[in-house]
């Protein structure tokens, strides 16, 4: 039945990692595609609207993809399960958090581990890329898109990237980045219409 294999990939998913949504990205990519619940050009697409969005990522990716595959039910499964794990891990560290505080093994523990998440965060954001600006599929074998629609949305994806680097660079606000990102997408992808057409 797909809403307990739903609660159960998104279980796993919460247990399993940590670092939260962004370290969650590998692990989110890998059963989601050996499931066929979405394509990876989905993944990334929602990638971009969860970010867009109110709410923390792992919640709303979970929601979204228990909302594809098995309606509101899906959604309150994927969503229960990928957030029950912290719930009941915060909840037992919580009743004996002075022991926990000053314990040289927890204390060791969470130093090997900050390495490990900003390894999975890389490996998301090296994924996630190469998905967006290369397509490894293109007959020329060059990873470079053929079509010209896809060679379009590849160079005004950089651009943009560019352009949020520069604005991180001057500290400009997240919520106004996002905001020009996505007039820029649209203008982009309207653009890409009218040249193509």
């Amino acid at each position: 039945m797909i809403f307990i294999e739903l609660f159960f990939t998104f279980f796993k998913i919460g247990l399993f990692t940590i670092g939260g949504g962004y370290a969650m990205l590998p692990l989110i990519r890998t059963e989601v595609l050996s499931k066929g619940w979405l394509t990876a050009e989905e993944i990334v697409n929602f990638i971009a609207v969860s970010e867009s969005t109110p709410g923390p990522f792992a919640v709303n990716i979970a929601t979204y993809i228990g909302s594809v595959r098995g309606g509101a039910a899906g959604a309150a499964c994927a969503t229960l399960g990928v957030v029950l794990p912290s719930f009941l891990i915060i909840l037992a560290i919580s009743r004996c958090y002075k022991r926990f505080k000053s314990s040289k093994t927890v204390a060791g523990l969470m130093s090997g581990l900050k390495p490990a998440v900003i390894g999975l965060i890389a490996a998301a954001v090296l994924t996630v890329g190469k998905t967006v600006f290369l397509n490894s599929a293109t007959p020329t074998g060059t990873g470079f898109p053929a079509n010209p629609s896809d060679r379009f949305r590849t160079v005004s994806s950089a651009l943009i990237f560019v352009l949020a680097l520069f604005a991180c660079k001057k500290k400009l606000h997240p919520i106004l980045m996002i905001l020009i990102a996505a007039a820029l997408g649209i203008a982009f992808g309207l653009l890409g219409e009218t040249l193509i057409a």
